[in-house]
């Protein structure tokens, strides 16, 4: 795959100002996480040469490119993904909001390649994990919490990982930096969630009796998750949002985001290094 370190920012803001394209040939993967009223969204639909990830767009834009509907290529194929430009170019991975419309009582195929909207509440799909954080830059985990009284507190981990499906998607998490509690490799309530598979309500590896996606809080099921047996941090339970002390019945929190970016500031713009079929 050849980078955009090989396009300068005046052609990366050009193709950014693209419009008037033919729609129908709009490509990506997982283009049913837009409705088609929503594929003009698509910022960067202009460029012949994609992006990895929202931080390589971003810093092919010299930092100009905004917030929006990007697509990026971290696998063979074009995905459609959220960039969060303006908190330093982190690839959206998961969003919900608390009593979300979006069902996350998914399958494992569904929680496999995504489901919702790019746009809203939505889960990128384990597949493009894999494929985003397989490298081959290190990449971190970014964890953004909203409560009831707009409150925002963040959590990152670096690195990580995100494995394979014939790993049944194992997580892998290094160490924890934040304002959130450390809810996924810390064990303060019995549950450690770092280097668990994960778990829907057709495919149980967690560590329980029972399958952990199946239990039900206010009869919403538990939905796909990296479970122990079972949980002291679920994003993906769409009637309470848990992260032990942080998020849980007693502190509702509104929204909470997981992002994806790489751990080590990465030059991606370069000059004298390109060769002309390389644009």
């Amino acid at each position: 795959m050849k980078y955009l370190r090989c396009l300068s920012p005046a052609v990366v803001l050009l193709l950014l100002s693209v419009t008037g394209l033919d729609m129908d040939h709009l490509q990506a993967e997982n283009l049913n996480l837009l409705s088609p009223d929503e594929h003009k969204l698509v910022l960067n639909r202009g460029m012949r040469v994609l992006p990895r990830d929202c931080y390589e767009m971003l810093m092919a834009s010299s930092g100009q490119a905004r917030d929006g509907v990007y697509l990026i290529q971290p696998g063979d194929s074009p995905i459609v993904a959220y960039c969060a430009m303006q908190e330093g170019g982190w690839t959206v991975v998961q969003h919900i909001t608390v009593n979300s419309s979006v069902n996350f009582d998914r399958t494992w195929a569904e929680y496999k390649k995504g489901f919702g909207f790019i746009t809203g509440d939505h889960w990128l799909g384990n597949d493009y994990l894999h494929q985003l954080t397989r490298g081959p830059a290190r990449y971190k985990l970014g964890i953004k919490l909203v409560d009831q009284d707009a409150v925002t507190k963040m959590g990152q981990y670096d690195p990580f990982l995100v494995e394979d499906e014939a790993s049944a998607y194992r997580l892998r998490l290094g160490l924890f930096e934040g304002t959130t509690v450390d809810a996924l490799t810390l064990d303060t309530e019995n549950y450690l969630h770092d280097n668990q598979k994960f778990t829907t309500k057709d495919r149980d590896n967690d560590n329980y009796f029972q399958n952990c996606a199946k239990l039900e809080f206010q009869g919403v099921p538990g939905g796909g998750w990296w479970y122990d047996a079972c949980a002291g941090a679920n994003l993906n339970r769409r009637n309470v949002i848990y992260w032990q002390k942080d998020c849980n019945k007693e502190r509702l929190c509104k929204y909470a985001w997981m992002m994806v970016r790489p751990s080590d500031t990465v030059k991606l713009i370069q000059s004298g290094d390109c060769k002309k079929d390389e644009l």
